[in-house]
C-alpha cells in the first residue's frame, strides 16, 4: 500500500493522576527524523517515544509536540539547612554589634536568605505515566497513519495513471522504430537516384546502408526494457509495503532508457514523444518524494 509522508495527528487523554495532550506532523524525507518537544524533566522518556513512532512510520520527518500536566498534586516538602541559618543569625548578630545597630533579626528573614530552605517535589512514577502517554501517542499515530494512507492512495492513482500514460508512449515508439529505417532507406535511394541514372543504382549497396543505419539506431533493447519497468511499477504499488525509494530507483532507470532512445533514434517524432515521456516521468518523480 502506497503511504504519504504528510500526515497529521493529535489526541488527549486523562489517566492515573496527569493529563497529557500530543500533536503530531509529518512531512517527507530520505530518512525517519524525529523531533520531540517535550519538558526537560520527562526528557528520559525520548527514547521511548522514538520506539513508539517507529511502529507506525519508517520515512518522514517527524515533529511531535507533548504536554503533560499532572491533575494530582504532587507531594512537595521543605527541606531546611539549619546549620546555615544558625551561620546567618551569628553572621548578622556580629556585624550588628561591630556597627552598633539593632538586631531585630526575624525568623522569616534568615528563611529568605540564599539556600537556607529548598523545595523537593515527590519522585514521580514514569512508568504510570508512560502508560498513559504510550496510549496518547498511539492514538494520534493512528489518525496520522489514516490520513498519510487517504493521502498515499490519491498519490498512487496519479502516478498509476501516468505510467499508463508512458506504456502508452513506449508502444508509439515501438511502432515508430521500424519506419524510420524505412524512410531512412528510401532518402538513400533518393539520394542516389538524383546522381546517377536509375538503372546504375546498386540496391545492394543501399540495403547495406539501411542495415547498418538500422542496427545503430535501434532501440529494440530499451523497448523492452521501459515495458518491464512500466510493469514494475505497478507491482510495486500494489504492494502491502510501502515502496518510495524501490519506486524512485525504477524512475531513474526509466530516464536512463527513455534518454538513450532519444540519443539513438535520430528522428524528430520519435523525440517528440520521448520528450513527453520525461515530462511524466518528472512528474511522477515529483510525486514519489512524498511516498514514505
Amino acid at each position: 500500500m502506497v503511504k504519504s509522508m504528510t500526515g497529521f495527528g493529535r489526541n488527549q487523554l486523562t489517566d492515573n493522576g496527569y493529563t497529557v495532550s500530543c500533536e503530531i506532523r509529518s512531512v517527507n524525507h530520505r530518512y525517519l527524523d524525529t523531533n520531540i518537544r517535550l519538558s526537560r524533566r520527562y526528557s528520559s522518556l525520548e527514547e521511548l517515544i522514538i520506539e513508539s513512532i517507529k511502529k507506525y512510520v519508517t520515512r518522514g520527518r517527524i515533529e511531535i509536540s507533548i504536554n503533560i500536566e499532572r491533575i494530582e498534586g504532587a507531594n512537595r516538602n521543605i527541606k531546611v539547612d539549619k546549620e546555615l541559618a544558625l551561620t546567618y543569625y551569628s553572621n548578622l548578630k556580629e556585624i550588628a554589634e561591630i556597627l552598633n545597630i539593632s538586631e531585630q533579626i526575624k525568623a522569616i528573614d534568615i528563611f529568605r536568605l540564599p539556600e537556607v530552605f529548598n523545595l523537593e517535589d515527590e519522585e514521580e512514577d514514569l512508568e504510570k505515566l508512560w502508560s498513559v502517554l504510550n496510549l496518547c501517542i498511539d492514538v494520534a499515530m493512528q489518525d496520522l497513519t489514516v490520513m498519510r494512507d487517504r493521502e498515499g492512495q490519491n498519490l498512487a492513482k496519479d502516478i498509476l495513471m501516468r505510467n499508463n500514460l508512458i506504456a502508452g508512449m513506449v508502444e508509439e515508439l515501438e511502432a515508430r522504430s521500424p519506419l524510420v529505417v524505412k524512410e531512412h532507406t528510401e532518402k538513400i535511394r533518393h539520394r542516389i537516384s538524383e546522381l546517377i541514372s536509375q538503372e546504375l543504382i546498386d540496391e545492394q549497396r543501399i540495403l547495406q546502408e539501411a542495415a547498418i543505419f538500422a542496427d545503430r539506431t535501434s532501440v529494440t533493447e530499451e523497448i523492452v526494457r521501459l515495458k518491464s519497468h512500466v510493469n514494475h511499477l505497478i507491482v510495486l504499488m500494489d504492494e502491502p509495503d510501502s515502496n518510495g525509494r524501490k519506486c524512485d530507483f525504477l524512475v531513474q532507470e526509466m530516464f536512463r532508457e527513455v534518454n538513450t532512445i532519444a540519443s539513438k533514434a535520430n528522428d524528430i517524432e520519435m523525440n517528440k514523444i520521448v520528450v513527453n515521456a520525461k515530462a511524466e516521468l518528472e512528474k511522477i518523480r515529483e510525486q514519489l518524494q512524498n511516498i514514505e
